[in-house]
C-alpha cells in the first residue's frame, strides 16, 4: 500500500519532456478527453452547474492576464518630447516623498497605462477554448480587437458558438473552430495566447507549449494554468474536488497528468526567446472562491510568459 502510495506522488515527470520531438498529432487530446467534455457540453454555460468551479475561476484568469499587460506598459513609449512624457521616478518615490505628492504621481501612472491599456488593439488566440468562458471575457474587453477560439471537441464548440450568438456584440470580435493547434497556420501570429486549464488534459504538453509559444508576436504574451503534481493537488482537486465535495465532475483531473511549475520553468529556459514575468498559487475554498496563494509551486497556478522583442529586449 505504501508502495502505491509512494508512486502516485512520484514527483518524476516523464511527459514534460522538453527533447520530446513534435509531429502529427500530437498536440490533441485522447478521446476519453474528449468524450468526458462532450457530456458536459450542454451544461458549460450554466453558472451553477458542473462548470461552476471554472467560471468562478475565470474572473481570477481575467484580473491576472489584464494586470500583467498593465503591468508591462511603456506609458512614455510613444511620447514625442519631454512635454508629452509621465513623470516616472527612478527611486522609492512612496518612501521618500509626501503622501500628497507620492499619491498624485501614483495616480498620474495609473491614468497614463489605463489610457495605453484601453487604446490597444490585441488579437488573441485561446487554445483549448471549450464552451468559451474565456473566450467570450476577452472578446468584450474593448483593448481586444479579435479572439480566436479552438478546440478539438465539437459539441463544446457548438455550444460556444451558440452562446456567442447571444450577444450581437461578439460577431466580428469573437470567432471558433474545432481544430488542433497543428492545424493553425504557421503565419498566424498574435499579441495574446492563452492555455488556460489544458495542459493537464493532453498526451505532451510540451510539444503543446512549444507550439502554442512559436504563435506569439514578439512582445506578446503567453499566459497559462495548470496544476501542480503534489499530494496537494491530489487531496484539493481530486479526492475532495471530485469525490468528497463533488464541486467537481469526476474524472475531469487525471493525476500523472499533473505539471509541475519547475517544469515549465525550466522548459521555457530552453527555448531562450521569453521571460517569465509573472507566476502566482490560486486555490479555490467553497465559502470564499478563488484567490491567490503563496507559492506557485503547490497545488493550482497560473504563469505569464512574455515574447523578447526582435531588439534583443522585451519593450
Amino acid at each position: 500500500m505504501k508502495l502505491r502510495m509512494l508512486r502516485r506522488f512520484s514527483t518524476k515527470s516523464i511527459r514534460f519532456n522538453a527533447k520530446t520531438t513534435g509531429h502529427a498529432n500530437l498536440t490533441t487530446i485522447q478521446q476519453s478527453e474528449k468524450e468526458h467534455f462532450t457530456q458536459l457540453a450542454s451544461t458549460w454555460w450554466d453558472s451553477y452547474g458542473p462548470q461552476r468551479i471554472l467560471h468562478k475561476m475565470n474572473i481570477l484568469r481575467m484580473d491576472f492576464i489584464g494586470d500583467n499587460i498593465r503591468n508591462h506598459i511603456l506609458v512614455n513609449k510613444d511620447a514625442k518630447n519631454d512635454d508629452e512624457k509621465v513623470f516616472i521616478p527612478g527611486w522609492n518615490y512612496k518612501n521618500l516623498l509626501p503622501v500628497e505628492i507620492s499619491n498624485q504621481i501614483e495616480h498620474e501612472l495609473d491614468n497614463a497605462t489605463w489610457n495605453c491599456y484601453k487604446y490597444m488593439k490585441l488579437n488573441c488566440l485561446d487554445i483549448g477554448c471549450g464552451g468559451g468562458l474565456l473566450s467570450e471575457s476577452l472578446a468584450r474587453l474593448p483593448n481586444v480587437e479579435h479572439v480566436k477560439g479552438i478546440d478539438m471537441t465539437p459539441d463544446v464548440i457548438a455550444v460556444a458558438k451558440q452562446h456567442k450568438s447571444l450577444d450581437p456584440s461578439l460577431e466580428f470580435k469573437l470567432d471558433y473552430e474545432v481544430t488542433s493547434l497543428d492545424d493553425v497556420p504557421e503565419t498566424e501570429m498574435f499579441d495574446v495566447v492563452t492555455c488556460m486549464e489544458m495542459l493537464e488534459h493532453v498526451e505532451y504538453p510540451s510539444v503543446v507549449l512549444k507550439k502554442a509559444l512559436s504563435h506569439v508576436k514578439p512582445g506578446g504574451y503567453m499566459f497559462l494554468s495548470t496544476i501542480n503534481r503534489d499530494f496537494v493537488s491530489w487531496f484539493t482537486t481530486i479526492f475532495m474536488g471530485e469525490h468528497i465535495l463533488k464541486i467537481v465532475p469526476l474524472g475531469t483531473h487525471t493525476y500523472s497528468k499533473y505539471i509541475k511549475e519547475d517544469e515549465i520553468t525550466d522548459f521555457v529556459e530552453t527555448i531562450n526567446e521569453f521571460d517569465i514575468i509573472d507566476s502566482k498559487g490560486c486555490a479555490y475554498l467553497p465559502m470564499v472562491g478563488w484567490f491567490y496563494t503563496s507559492s506557485p509551486k503547490i497545488g493550482n497556478y497560473m504563469m505569464a510568459l512574455r515574447k523578447k522583442s526582435t531588439q534583443g529586449g522585451t519593450d
